[in-house]
């Protein structure tokens, strides 16, 4: 559990060069077809942005709360437009209740459904795209960029959310600079081409950093009675990869160990797995662990199987019909 100050400040350090060098290079290049390389880099860099975040509302970084605010207000607001008080208040709940149905927020039947209950239960759009949900998700991920900067802003209305107004002004501060360097750099059209592929990559980046660690998982709900131990283990999903996953995926791969040391500095996490490992099978708890592609091919066998309800009742409305 000890910091790790000399890691943060390399990969901070990192981070934020990398950032900055992709706006230089972006008014460097200029008004070119060529940008769109810089918004495929960019993107990449912006995923990587928010996983720093991630570690930053962890308190991973910091020794204080204060610090650890201001720093993920910056980086998260300011540095990439995503609202730093929402996306703590929705991933803390997520923490206490891991694909809880009811409590938590990731696995709520919004446009996808994670459960058969759901499935069955759905109305409208999840119902729709429900049927073939496996075959749109990916394609659905190019949206995520676009739905974290909204879910931000709908957040301000919110009178719990801590610092309205700062947050407001940082967002506000972003959008601004963002949109007025696209636009003045770039003709129209190549702005919001730019524009598209830029939070289409980042949406499809950050999608597949979060969705190995539970998604196609056990689902829980009120008459599962699981203690802390087992309600955080058998809800998640270690992937095996080396220094390459860890990096692409900000350490995020060690989803069991972070679930039950969330404080526990990101490079520790690897350190403690061998003995939570050893501690699951002595209590025969089952410790799932597998390969990057193995893992996204288990989402999408489990979000093709609780669609099926969806499927067969569009049969049978065809059959009733014919």
């Amino acid at each position: 559990m000890d910091r790790r100050p000399g890691y943060y400040t390399l990969r901070l350090g990192l981070v934020g060069t990398l950032f900055v060098a992709g706006w230089a290079a972006f008014f460097v290049v200029g008004d070119s077809w060529y940008q769109l390389l810089v918004a495929a880099f960019l993107a990449l860099v912006f995923a990587q942005v928010a996983l720093v975040a991630h570690d930053l509302a962890h308190r991973q970084v910091f020794r204080t709360r204060r610090a650890g605010q201001a720093a993920g207000l910056l980086v998260g607001n300011l540095g990439i437009g995503m609202s730093y008080g929402w996306w703590m208040d929705k991933h803390t709940r997520h923490h206490a209740h891991p694909n809880h149905e009811e409590h938590d927020p990731d696995v709520s039947p919004d446009v996808l459904v994670w459960s058969v209950e759901q499935a069955e239960a759905s109305r409208g759009l999840p119902r729709f795209i429900g049927r073939r949900q496996a075959f749109l998700f990916f394609p659905l991920l190019t949206l995520e960029g676009f739905n974290l900067h909204v879910a931000s802003f709908r957040a301000l209305r919110r009178p719990s959310l801590k610092h309205r107004a700062l947050e407001a002004g940082l967002l506000l501060a972003h959008v601004a600079a963002y949109l007025a360097a696209l636009f003045t750099v770039l003709s129209p059209g190549r702005a919001v081409v730019f524009l598209l592929v830029h939070q289409a990559i980042f949406g499809v980046y950050l999608g597949c950093t979060f969705a190995p660690n539970h998604k196609g998982m056990p689902m829980l709900t009120g008459e599962d009675e699981l203690d802390f131990l087992r309600r955080q283990v058998l809800t998640s999903r270690n992937v095996r990869g080396g220094w390459v996953v860890d990096t692409l995926l900000g350490g995020l791969n060690y989803q069991i160990e972070h679930h039950l040391f969330p404080g526990m500095p990101t490079p520790n996490l690897r350190r403690a797995q061998p003995i939570v490992r050893e501690y699951c099978a002595e209590l025969k708890i089952p410790y799932l662990e597998c390969g990057l592609a193995d893992s996204y091919g288990q989402v999408l066998r489990h979000l093709h199987e609780v669609g099926a309800p969806l499927r067969a009742g569009g049969r049978r409305a065809t059959e009733s019909a014919t």
